[in-house]
């Protein structure tokens, strides 16, 4: 299979203090962007629409601001980075009570309040779900950046926490979608529930005759995903006037494409770029989609 991978206080300042000013402006230029998910945090630093640095951290409810201040710091100093360099900061986050602890240390840490997805926020998307306020930030970052960066119509896969199908038409309107348990889930589900059943990496199997339990149980879990997919994607393609170039993301996405002949495009920094385009929008004003 190929597929494409893709002084502010109004102070009198010295002319010391106005050139610490100056610098620092010049230094702040980088915008900070994340991607709050229910098994991880993904994290990156934009200079522009260039992607400097990525990473991936579990999400833990019980982490308090000043926790998730250090281990940020942690990566920032392992890249050459500072709070300092910090423009702007922008989270999407379908993790509710983890919200708190992220506004504040974005606060106490980089002296900025971040900017949130939801309601209120221009994403410059027409979304045509019965209740907008019911469609997770995520998918609305998916959607923005996918239009932006492939146009109309669209489907978008992401393999997170859930597995989620979003259906933008050939107006770029958000028409809604599908969403079913990820793989994660379903595979802790099946050894949590079948006592002679091991806990698996899910990885590329074999072949779809296991000769071993473990064999098995990943042709069954890849395979029938694969098969999921396939067969809900088609349900949409079928619905549309025009064929959609169909798009995946998200932690396992590269493994289903490999078997799977309906993807079209593998992006897995979709909700990043989407997450700086939304920043832009509602910084300037001047972002399009």
């Amino acid at each position: 299979m190929c597929y494409d991978v893709l002084s502010e206080s109004g102070s009198c300042l010295g002319r010391r203090d106005e050139t610490r000013i100056k610098l620092r402006k010049v230094v702040r230029q980088l915008i900070f962007v994340f991607d709050v998910g229910n098994t991880n945090i993904v994290l990156g630093v934009y200079k522009g629409d260039e992607l400097l640095h990525h990473w991936r951290i579990e999400t833990n409810r019980n982490r308090s601001e000043d926790e998730y201040g250090m281990v940020i710091k942690s990566l920032f100093e392992h890249s050459g980075l500072s709070f300092a360099d910090i423009e702007g900061i922008i989270i999407s986050s379908v993790v509710p009570p983890i919200m708190f602890s992220l506004e504040r240390m974005c606060e106490k840490y980089f002296g900025l309040k971040p900017l949130i997805v939801g309601p209120g926020i221009k994403t410059g998307l027409d979304i045509k779900y019965e209740n907008p306020r019911e469609v997770g930030a995520d998918r609305i970052v998916n959607a923005v950046a996918a239009i932006h960066e492939y146009g109309s119509p669209l489907i978008i896969v992401d393999f997170g926490t859930a597995t989620t199908y979003c259906y933008v038409n050939e107006q770029k309107q958000y028409m809604g979608g599908a969403i079913a348990p990820g793989v994660g889930i379903s595979t802790e589900a099946l050894y949590s529930r079948a006592a002679k059943l091991p806990r698996i990496e899910i990885v590329r199997p074999e072949g779809v005759i296991g000769k071993n339990t473990v064999a098995a149980m990943q042709a069954g879990i890849v395979y029938g995903y694969v098969g999921m997919v396939e067969g809900i994607v088609k349900r949409m393609i079928s619905i549309s006037q025009k064929t959609p170039t169909v798009i995946a993301t998200g932690g396992l996405s590269s493994l289903i494409a490999e078997e799977s002949k309906i993807i079209d495009i593998v992006d897995p920094f979709l909700t990043l770029k989407g997450l700086r385009l939304i920043y832009r929008r509602n910084m300037d004003n001047k972002q399009e989609i």
